[in-house]
């Protein structure tokens, strides 16, 4: 990142702590979260947090669900950008899951959630998607934050950007490379620029705990929301985004 890129994120984190809550472009239907988007030439975040309603994701030791951890972090990625002027908008806004239709078993809900989540994207006009989400494994040994993208254009860029500055700005001693992210419905079928977060791990206790810690969420995402910014900025003018 250089310079102009690091005198943005140092703004950002100057003033992420006193964040009021922005307003953004949902409309409740009652069960589910759903938006539309304006189509023009800006780009416009797609922020989803994964999980949600029945579908809780991965659980910490102490009984934190992912879902809730996701859309903590989701919430405050889009006030951030929001303060830094960049439109975004939220498949699910509280703890919901996005499944339609009559669906009895969890596993044709979290079919129609997938499809749904794909969907939703594809009405955005030009998109760029930020799905969050807390990572698990069977061995407690593993943490920090690690990026993946979609086989589209832009996206390993993207995700190798934030990767870095979380690593420059968050933690010094993450040494997590950026991966494709493979088998993952959401990322194999979008179109356009995508990444996955994978915050930390819940299965590792002190970071576990550490996910839950206000001042912790809002520094990892103003990593994010920095490295995104600038990613949008490379060769265009303020106005053009």
């Amino acid at each position: 990142m250089n310079g102009k890129g690091k005198a943005l994120l140092a703004v950002i984190l100057s003033v992420s702590i006193a964040l009021p809550c922005f307003a953004f472009f949902t409309v409740n239907t009652g069960k589910n979260t759903v938006f539309t988007s304006k189509e023009d030439d800006h780009i416009t975040v797609v922020i989803d947090a994964g999980h949600g309603g029945e579908d809780g994701g991965a659980v910490s030791a102490s009984g934190v669900h992912e879902s809730r951890l996701n859309l903590e972090f989701a919430l405050r990625l889009r006030d951030l950008l929001t303060f830094a002027g960049v439109r975004s908008v939220m498949i699910r806004d509280r703890d919901q899951s996005v499944y339609t239709g009559e669906c009895g078993s969890m596993a044709e809900k979290k079919v129609s959630d997938l499809k749904n989540r794909v969907r939703l994207v594809s009405r955005v006009g030009n998109p760029l998607l930020i799905s969050i989400h807390q990572n698990y494994f069977p061995e407690s040994k593993y943490r920090g934050t690690q990026v993946f993208y979609a086989e589209t254009d832009g996206s390993e860029e993207l995700a190798q950007l934030v990767q870095n500055t979380i690593r420059d700005a968050v933690d010094p001693h993450n040494h997590r490379q950026i991966k494709k992210a493979e088998s993952v419905y959401l990322m194999e079928h979008i179109a356009c620029t995508g990444i996955l977060v994978e915050c930390g791990f819940l299965s590792n206790e002190e970071e576990a705990g550490l996910l839950q810690m206000e001042g912790y969420q809002k520094k990892l995402m103003t990593a994010l929301c920095g490295a995104a910014v600038f990613y949008l900025n490379q060769g265009r003018k303020p106005d053009e985004i």
